[in-house]
């Protein structure tokens, strides 16, 4: 059984993967990382410098500031001045947060018709069995970096709807985790 459990999650992730990469990006036109840059600095980091940014969506440094050369030039953030003189402060514009708002919905789109066949106790049981698998994967990722996440999740919550998972409501699991752990 645990042999086609795995085979089973591992495809519906892929799929869950491929729909959301593939819906993301066409309604951020963007690439690969900046939807969840986008996402991010809506929802939990505008205003961070590179450096947290690129802790957030796992980019290294110098791929961050292409990364974030292509937001500016596409008028979806802009740099402003840090904290400290040598950071830089990315911001969202206006056109930012609109497009955050789009990937968020296409990001929900892609995923919802995997439901169809499922009933409001079907649901219910796979929501409780998701965010039992993200309290494994967050606290794995911690144990994985020798560190603390920040409270916000970080790099696992890039892509996340905040009002969504219940944050602010204390139903976040990833956010259990890492108060969990601290």
């Amino acid at each position: 059984m645990t042999e086609r459990l795995t085979n089973l999650l591992a495809v519906v992730a892929l799929e869950v993967g491929d729909r959301v990469r593939s819906d993301v990006q066409d309604a951020a036109g963007l690439g690969s990382a900046g939807p969840a840059a986008l996402v991010a600095l809506e929802e939990f980091a505008n205003g961070a410098s590179i450096e947290r940014l690129r802790d957030v969506i796992g980019l290294t440094h110098s791929g961050c500031v292409r990364l974030v050369d292509r937001l500016a030039g596409a008028g979806l953030v802009q740099r402003r001045a840090g904290s400290d003189v040598r950071a830089v402060s990315v911001v969202l514009t206006r056109t930012g947060h609109a497009t955050a708002r789009r990937i968020r919905a296409a990001r929900a789109a892609a995923v919802e018709p995997l439901f169809a066949e499922l009933d409001a106790d079907d649901r219910r049981q796979l929501e409780d069995l998701c965010g039992r698998l993200v309290r494994t994967a967050t606290r794995q990722r911690l144990a994985a970096r020798g560190q603390h996440a920040p409270p916000e999740g970080g790099w696992l919550c890039r892509m996340c709807d905040f009002a969504a998972c219940g944050r602010d409501r204390g139903l976040c699991p990833a956010a259990e985790s890492v108060a969990q752990l601290s």
